[in-house]
């Protein structure tokens, strides 16, 4: 047993540490969540990848808690060492499992490179040892680096704009305060690295692998998740390198469609879900402005979800038994249908542009955003005595 006063240690947009108290209580309140807006029992077994963090441990909660789903959750987290904690998303996953286990749900977990092809081999046996055909596949990955399957080649991603340097605002959570930051164009090399890492290569490689081993219902449906977002954001987002591999994302969920629907009637698809706070969405130039604005405008307007409230209703609205996935003309589910309205974009677009440090933290809903990104880590949750020692060695357990 090591016990430990774990105090936060955040470094710009990177949590170095993590509290597991914290992180419980966090799992804890979001089960709660799914139990009340859930969707009864229609999901019986549920395949996650990318499944600790942001809307990939939304999905696992939603569909445990909300629609009564087995769940494998496939993540690469990073368990306590000697004095160091674990990362959050192993926290996450810890408490999930001890939540499923006293309701007599199963949460199982594999911490392993979702890249991988041993993964998706060690992922196929438990899934055939454990589960019973899958009726739904997440893939809900964000990484910086991925190793090619077949080679030794590394490539990393690369957050920035494409043919034009890009200058625009962005917050610095240090000093609470809005900075101009300038980010040079890609090169060739960055922009195609980045589509093989965050494009749909290996959702692709995934399902492909679990069609051959016959593991998906009659039906299965696969869903990515992505986002398209404001005008204020595309420099850096949908028309940067990020945007590139989205494109190729939602180019692979075409294909897959066809071929899921030929074989087993499923199909493939790709949801655009709502803003949210992330460490990864943190480094983006300009998206923590936008965020803190738009929170704000969908409070006002009473349109504001957490992510598992986003999740459920994406459960229910597309991939129930009464109602099958609903694409628009693109073949996108649009979750983010309330973030996009024309009247919350053009309110969020007003006060964007007279955003500055000296009216940050009355006209924008910061405030919440820097603390939804403490929470992240399991800091600056309600409830918490955070000068109590709390025990930082928490396994996952399979059963």
């Amino acid at each position: 047993m090591s016990q430990q006063v774990v105090s936060p240690r955040i470094r710009g947009f990177i949590g170095v540490n993590a509290h597991p108290e914290g992180c419980a209580r966090n799992v804890e309140r979001m089960a709660a969540e799914a139990r009340l807006s859930g969707t009864g029992g229609h999901l019986r077994n549920v395949l996650v990848i990318g499944a600790s963090t942001g809307y990939g441990l939304a999905t696992v909660l939603a569909s445990t808690f909300g629609a009564g789903a087995d769940v494998l959750a496939v993540c690469l987290e990073r368990p306590s060492e000697e004095e160091k904690t674990g990362s959050a998303g192993w926290y996450n996953l810890v408490a999930a499992q001890r939540l499923a286990a006293e309701e007599f749900r199963t949460v199982r977990v594999i911490n392993a490179d979702a890249f991988a092809e041993d993964t998706k081999q060690q992922v196929i046996a438990d899934l055939r040892q454990h589960y019973g055909p899958i009726d739904l596949v997440v893939y809900s990955i964000a990484a910086p680096r991925r190793k090619d399957p077949e080679s030794d080649t590394v490539w990393q991603s690369a957050l920035k704009p494409i043919g034009e340097r890009y200058v625009g605002p962005t917050i610095d959570m240090r000093t609470d305060s809005v900075v101009e930051v300038a980010i040079e164009p890609a090169t060739d090399d960055e922009i195609a690295n980045t589509v093989h890492v965050m494009g749909g290569e290996d959702w692709a490689l995934w399902m492909h692998a679990l069609l051959d081993a016959e593991l998906l219902a009659f039906g299965c449906q696969t869903v990515a998740y992505s986002y398209v977002g404001p005008e204020q954001t595309h420099a850096i987002y949908r028309h940067g390198t990020i945007g590139r591999a989205k494109e190729h994302l939602e180019a692979t969920a075409h294909d897959l469609n066809a071929e899921m629907h030929q074989r087993i009637s499923g199909g493939a698809w790709v949801s655009v879900n709502t803003a949210i706070v992330t460490q990864a969405a943190a480094a983006i130039p300009t998206v923590p402005v936008y965020m803190s604005v738009l929170f704000k405008v969908l409070r006002e307007h009473e349109l504001f979800e957490d992510t598992v409230q986003h999740i459920t209703r994406m459960i229910h609205d597309h991939f129930s038994p009464a109602t099958p996935p609903r694409p628009d003309a693109d073949g996108l589910l649009r979750l983010d249908d309330r973030e996009m309205l024309p009247e919350v974009q053009a309110e969020v677009a007003r006060r964007f542009s007279a955003v500055t440090t000296e009216n940050l933290l009355t006209t924008t809903d910061y405030p919440y955003y820097k603390l939804w990104f403490e929470q992240l880590f399991g800091f600056s949750v309600p409830g918490v005595d955070y000068d109590a020692p709390t025990e930082v060695h928490r396994p996952l357990v399979q059963n």
